[in-house]
């Protein structure tokens, strides 16, 4: 099953689309791009004032760095699944995609899981030495994610 919704996706409109117009395949390249950059800069320097001052003041640091990642979120999917429809029996078969999406997994839970924890600690300023572990694991997660992203075009 999921191989054929992968042909349907590449047989698709989106599909035909990115293939036939360099403009918005390049387009969609760049917004992935600057997508990551949000999503992996915002979530690091976050991780890193949790890291390195056990979350002092991290809410501060928080309030534009999580709104920055979430919008490097809201554009990378749209412009991942077009850079997916280009190609998408061979990239969505690919190892380093498959890779990908479970670091995102992993990244996203962790996003969760460290709210659901930790929400109530970073409103007053203060966080636990465990919300370290989180914030490691995040940092660990969303890099890994870069890689597998740009190890695709080499599996």
């Amino acid at each position: 099953m999921y191989l054929e919704i992968l042909a349907a996706l590449e047989t698709s409109w989106l599909g035909h689309a990115g293939r036939h117009s360099a403009w918005l395949y390049t387009a969609a390249n760049l917004l992935h791009v600057l997508g990551a950059a949000f999503v992996v800069g915002g979530i690091a320097v976050f991780d890193l004032k949790v890291l390195a001052e056990h979350g002092k003041n991290a809410q501060q640091v928080g309030r534009y760095a999580i709104p920055l990642a979430a919008s490097g979120l809201a554009l990378q999917v749209p412009s991942g699944i077009l850079l997916l429809a280009v190609e998408a029996r061979a990239l969505g078969t690919n190892p380093a995609f498959y890779a990908k999406l479970a670091f995102i997994a992993v990244g996203l839970a962790n996003v969760a899981l460290f709210h659901f924890r930790f929400g109530a600690a970073l409103r007053t300023g203060v966080l636990p030495p465990d919300a370290r572990f989180y914030a490691l694991t995040s940092l660990i997660a969303w890099i890994a994610t870069l890689l597998a992203g740009r190890m695709i075009a080499y599996l």
